[in-house]
């Protein structure tokens, strides 16, 4: 599939003006000499994607995935990856001989977000905040990575449900606990080798007080940045990983499966502003 004649691809999700995920796909195909080749950002409901990839024509390879279409994107596949299919989420869409193949690229994106906080010892205690579409592959990676005991806190411990189950199924010992800041919540930042928030920024920032306490901090939001929770831990001394770093790493595999090349890492680091040396 690696060649220049031109082909198309996309992130799908609603909203998705501020994706930059066109900027990291354009950077790869640039530096690959995939000249001929388009990334594109598409307004995209979880009720319209099963329209808009089937009537992709043969020109398109593949469809980054984001929310609210990660439930939707699983449903179309026409086959789902292992680790897909255990977590019950998707981020890419890839054309294959028998349709489309669905993976979840947003594991390998939180992986490399805990490498980039600098934890010497494999991680054993973690905070997740958030249990929507996003804090499951952020379970899956934290279980990857060594983790055996993880702090769910939803707003709602019905909705967290399908985490606890997928916990389970992962080996990792899983307990939910409230939103709202209290002296638990802290004690539980600052007993946690890490702490990872997927809820939006203004969602998670009633948190701040107790999330302060954490010695690392991952947050998958990029726009706005700082977010309430990165500032808080960043101004208490801990270590801050960001959005874009997750967002970069799970683009890596992306761009192999789309292309079948490696990822031209350095020029898609530059793309975004981020400087891995």
């Amino acid at each position: 599939m690696n060649n220049g004649l031109g082909r198309r691809a996309a992130v799908l999700g609603s909203p998705i003006a501020h994706s930059k995920s066109p900027a990291l796909h354009r950077a790869a195909y640039a530096a690959l000499g995939l000249t001929e080749w388009t990334y594109d950002a598409l307004e995209t409901t979880a009720d319209q994607l099963a329209d808009r990839v089937g009537s992709a024509g043969p020109e398109w390879i593949g469809f980054s995935v984001t929310m609210p279409c990660k439930s939707a994107a699983l449903a179309f596949a026409d086959t789902v990856t292992e680790r897909a299919e255990l977590i019950g989420s998707v981020n890419t869409l890839v054309r294959s001989d028998g349709g489309w193949r669905a993976d979840c690229t947003d594991v390998d994106g939180v992986t490399g977000a805990i490498a980039q906080t600098g934890l010497v010892e494999p991680p054993t205690r973690a905070v997740l905040i958030g249990a929507g579409g996003t804090a499951r592959p952020a379970l899956a990676a934290l279980a990857e990575a060594g983790v055996t005991d993880v702090i769910v806190v939803a707003r709602d411990a019905g909705r967290a449900a399908g985490l606890l189950i997928l916990a389970d199924r992962l080996a990792v010992n899983a307990h939910v606990v409230g939103f709202a800041p209290t002296d638990r919540l802290r004690a539980e930042c600052a007993a946690a080798d890490i702490t990872i928030s997927t809820v939006p920024a203004a969602g998670a920032a009633v948190l701040a007080p107790s999330v302060a306490a954490s010695a690392r901090l991952i947050d998958v939001i990029y726009d706005p940045w700082p977010t309430p929770l990165a500032a808080a831990v960043a101004d208490a001394g801990g270590v801050v990983v960001g959005g874009l770093v997750m967002l970069l790493n799970q683009a890596y595999s992306q761009v192999a499966q789309f292309t079948g090349s490696p990822a031209p890492k350095a020029a898609m680091a530059a793309a975004v502003g981020i400087d891995t040396d």
